[in-house]
């Protein structure tokens, strides 16, 4: 019987859901200065329970709320997939924190979703799709204001997260303004085979491949996409970016040195959403 373990020569880790994993780590690498020696958080952060009447699970959700908001406050807001799993592995609201602090970016709030059912919900799911803007968006409206307009909520997700957020977008247009995509699981039939056995490697890859074909699309957002050089589907990424660049989105693409894994991510960060934080909200 085989089985994976980490180096036990190699010290460095990178940390995820599923156990470390070790890292090579190069001469020239820096981890981003913003995450400092902090521990304490300096913003607020909330557990709270969403219920579903479309989907029936409920919904985990933390939000965040930077330092001296209230409650009734009318601010901004960054809603990401795995939401947890980003701030506990990428370090999310170590980011905010810091950066709403100095003033780079306005006070805000951050809803982290928690997934509930991955495979099947961040599949490019119809129902999901629809939940997450007519349940989960207005919930969040009543508990959480933000300005009028679509630009003020801006979506996060990372591999199944980031096809997620992309579908809600592409089935409803209004509920994001911008979107931040991270290595996105865009499967394609033709070229991904090695993925035919995800349970719904189908309905993904008929999606992928709709917006593929699309020549155009009536309402663009801007949109920001990192990817590791040596992912497997850094080829899909870079298709779809090219797709939403020729449907007159606004897009940014950067191909990081790092592969699929929430310190590649965390160290996208800055510029990438911080970019585009700063375009959407100010």
């Amino acid at each position: 019987m085989e089985r994976l373990i980490a180096d036990s020569k190699n010290p460095n880790r990178a940390p995820g859901p599923f156990g470390e994993k070790s890292v090579i780590e190069w001469p020239e690498y820096r981890a981003p200065g913003w995450l400092g020696p902090r521990l304490e958080r300096i913003g607020t952060i909330a557990e709270h329970i969403i219920g579903s009447h479309s989907l029936r699970p409920a919904w985990r959700l933390q939000l965040w709320s930077s330092q001296g908001t209230d409650p009734g406050d009318s601010l901004p807001l960054l809603l990401a997939h795995d939401g947890p799993e980003y701030d506990e592995f990428s370090r999310l609201t170590t980011l905010l924190d810091a950066k709403c602090e100095t003033g780079d970016l306005p006070p805000m709030r951050a809803a982290l979703m928690a997934p509930a059912d991955r495979d099947h919900t961040y599949s490019a799911s119809a129902a999901y799709a629809h939940t997450l803007a007519h349940e989960i968006l207005p919930w969040l409206r009543r508990h959480a204001p933000s300005p009028e307009g679509r630009w003020a909520r801006v979506g996060a997700g990372a591999s199944l997260g980031a096809l997620a957020m992309l579908h809600a977008h592409r089935t409803w247009p209004a509920a994001f303004g911008s979107l931040f995509l991270q290595s996105g699981s865009f499967f394609r039939q033709r070229s991904d085979k090695q993925e035919s056995s995800f349970v719904r490697f189908r309905r993904i890859s008929r999606f992928v491949g709709q917006l593929l074909a699309d020549a155009e699309w009536s309402q663009p957002i801007s949109v920001a996409m990192t990817c590791g050089a040596v992912e497997e589907n850094l080829a899909n990424n870079l298709a779809i970016a090219q797709a939403l660049s020729a449907q007159r989105y606004d897009i940014s693409f950067a191909e990081t040195r790092d592969a699929h894994n929430w310190v590649s991510w965390r160290d996208a960060f800055d510029p990438h959403l911080l970019d585009l934080l700063r375009r959407a909200w100010t």
